[in-house]
């Protein structure tokens, strides 16, 4: 039950046992009705004091006493003159446990990072499970805990297994907003494309992500999975894929060394070598690459869906280090248009909405890069009448950001005088203490990107700043002037922090995800080279195709004449793999290419 729900529940009961002054008789005394002192569970907060509200007060005149034979009590004067004593004031309620549950800091501190120990209410979860959970061993570190579930498997490591059932009715919502993992799963299932993968993930792990792993797994996939992201997984879905015999290794609010340690379990396991990597940022194939360089060699193929991790891709490739054929899911289509472009355009206003309450209009914001990520960033802000400038290092980038009607600055030009400022870089330093010195007092600093390198919070880590936790995921950061600065998720990913995203667009990249892991899995000897990959153009129609059904909607074909003209199949593809959709310098080069091709036929 929620505190306003019970302190709604105590204001009916003092309003039936408090007597009005109309029913008092003459002379008569009002018996103080009792009060009950609830128990509040660990977890839930306290009430505070209760105070009497003076419209439950009997009707009397100003005039007031103190009867002596009352022992000193209020008593007052009504207007016929006789004296009638005011109702006791009630106690003041408190929680026995109350002050503790303020003071309350984890016994077991040995292993938690600094972030952690200055911000420990972040491992408070928003997601709706949240106020089913019992919270009273929530300082106990999941690693400390011996859990099974009701199967008596015990081969994970989350926050409470009892809430299984309600991630379970989570992922069922989910289902319905994934109708191409799904209908992947059907028309599949029978084949078993990936009998034999042992797929070792590291993603996000919410309602989305179960689905996915629950279709690896119809496929035929084995699966153990760590999270990307210290705040990102829902505990209660981690709970429902523990109960459904998934080896998951994630709660929210992990250490780092949590984070670490958590990886390590997923792939170090006796009897079990891993022979295909789903990553998001690269971490989970670093680690398999510096720590098992042997088991490193064994792999299939590596899927990777983030700009931060198919960095770290093409660099072991450039030096000649990578052994294993790569897919680089980020730069496809499906990837870039969908996930990034409209998923953030939707889920930035959603996480600064949850963690802040903030008013957009009007409001001057910068925004830190303009990909995909910040184009949808832009847009969705121009949309609610924000002011917004963009801050850009591509000259095609920043071009587009111009015709967009974005005023095009470097950073340090409008520092002191925005409002909010979004990094979606993909970058390391881009905000510096140099420029957070400069803010002014109440800017919210935020970070889009995947990784938390692009917000300097270590140079906030001083005694001179005083951090202060204001509700789950958001901080002030005070200077000794006063002034303060709002951070959000201590400058990590916001969107899937401190919020959700949209399950339909994750539904796409999931479903891009999946058939990635088949291609690579099922690709004969020499397909792919020791090197890193582009989805197939192909491949990519064929992830859009599964999710145009949910809209009703209904291709064109071409005629044989219309396919003869164009050069093309009728069944595609239909676009050339150099095509990006919506990119000013490849959409150049192909219209170059076209117009080689018209020159050449003259």
């Amino acid at each position: 039950m929620s505190v306003q729900v019970v302190a709604a529940k105590m204001a009916e009961v003092e309003l039936k046992d408090v007597p009005t002054g109309k029913d008092l008789p003459a002379g008569s005394s009002a018996a103080a009705s009792p009060t009950a002192e609830p128990s509040a569970k660990a977890g839930e907060g306290s009430l505070g004091l209760l105070t009497p509200n003076p419209a439950k007060m009997p009707q009397a005149s100003a005039m007031k006493r103190s009867d002596p034979q009352q022992n000193g009590g209020e008593a007052f004067v009504n207007r016929d003159g006789t004296v009638a004593e005011a109702p006791r004031m009630k106690k003041q309620i408190q929680f026995a446990d109350q002050k503790q549950e303020f003071n309350k800091r984890p016994s077991k501190i040995g292993r938690r990072s600094l972030s952690r120990s200055i911000s420990q209410s972040s491992t408070d979860s928003y997601s709706s499970a949240a106020s089913y959970t019992d919270s009273s061993d929530d300082e106990t570190s999941p690693r400390d805990k011996q859990q099974k579930n009701s199967k008596g498997n015990g081969d994970f490591c989350i926050k409470n297994i009892k809430q299984a059932d309600f991630g379970r009715r989570e992922i069922e919502i989910a289902e319905q907003e994934m109708p191409a993992l799904m209908a992947l799963r059907k028309r599949a299932q029978g084949e078993k494309p990936l009998a034999g993968a042992k797929v070792v993930g590291c993603t996000h792990i919410t309602a989305q992500t179960a689905v996915l792993m629950e279709t690896l797994s119809a496929l035929g996939a084995q699966c153990r999975w760590a999270a990307c992201n210290i705040y990102s997984t829902q505990n209660e879905v981690a709970a429902a894929l523990a109960e459904g015999g998934f080896s998951v290794f994630a709660w929210k609010g992990e250490s780092e060394d949590d984070f670490w340690w958590c990886i390590d379990r997923c792939v170090n396991v006796e009897g079990w070598q891993p022979n295909m990597i789903l990553d998001d940022g690269g971490d989970l194939t670093h680690w398999i690459y510096k720590k098992y360089p042997n088991m490193f060699k064994k792999i299939k193929g590596i899927v990777e869906e983030s700009v931060t991790g198919v960095h770290r891709l093409y660099q072991l490739s450039k030096a000649g280090k990578l052994c294993v054929p790569a897919m680089n899911v980020n730069d496809s289509v499906t990837k870039q248009k969908f996930d990034n472009l409209y998923c953030c355009r939707e889920s930035i206003l959603d996480g600064l909405k949850r963690t802040t309450d903030v008013m957009f209009g009007g409001k001057q914001v910068v925004v830190c890069g303009y990909g995909e990520v910040g184009k949808g960033c832009c847009a969705a802000l121009k949309a609610m009448g924000s002011i917004v400038y963009v801050t850009e290092i591509d000259p095609i980038c920043a071009l587009q950001a111009c015709m967009d009607g974005f005023r095009l600055v470097k950073l340090n030009e409008v520092i002191r005088q925005v409002d909010i400022v979004i990094t979606c870089t993909g970058n390391k330093n881009v905000v510096v203490r140099e420029y957070l010195d400069r803010m002014k007092n109440g800017c919210i600093v935020c970070n889009m990107g995947h990784s938390n390198t692009e917000i300097d919070v270590a140079s906030l880590r001083t005694p001179e700043l005083t951090w202060e936790r204001v509700r789950s995921q958001v901080d002030h950061v005070i200077w000794p002037d006063g002034k303060r600065i709002v951070l959000l998720a201590e400058g990590r990913l916001l969107n899937l922090s401190c919020s959700t995203v949209p399950t339909f667009v994750l539904s796409i990249t999931a479903t891009t995800q999946a058939l990635a892991l088949i291609e690579l899995y099922n690709a004969p000897e020499g397909r792919y080279k020791q090197d890193v990959y582009l989805l197939p153009k192909k491949m990519d129609e064929y992830v859009a195709s599964l999710h145009l059904p949910t809209f009703d909607a209904h291709l064109t074909e071409l005629t044989d004449e219309q396919a003869k003209y164009l050069g093309l199949n009728k069944n595609g593809p239909f676009k050339p793999n150099y095509y990006r959709y919506g990119n000013i310098l490849f959409l150049a080069v192909h219209m170059v290419c076209v117009r080689r091709e018209l020159m050449s036929l003259m």
